[in-house]
């Protein structure tokens, strides 16, 4: 269930982001967002590391 809110989070924030505000390709983002599921660990890595 978190990992699902985590990921929803992740894509709708970015979005939402202006690409000059997010480190690295937002499709590369988009896709590890959505194709890694390791317990939430690609949306904390997003939030975490991936916005400016």
């Amino acid at each position: 269930m978190w990992e699902g809110i985590l990921k929803s989070a992740a894509l709708i924030d970015l979005a939402r982001r202006p690409a000059n505000e997010v480190r690295g390709s937002k499709t590369c983002w988009a896709l590890a967002v959505t194709l890694l599921n390791a317990g939430g660990a690609a949306p904390i890595a997003y939030f975490a590391r991936g916005r400016r």
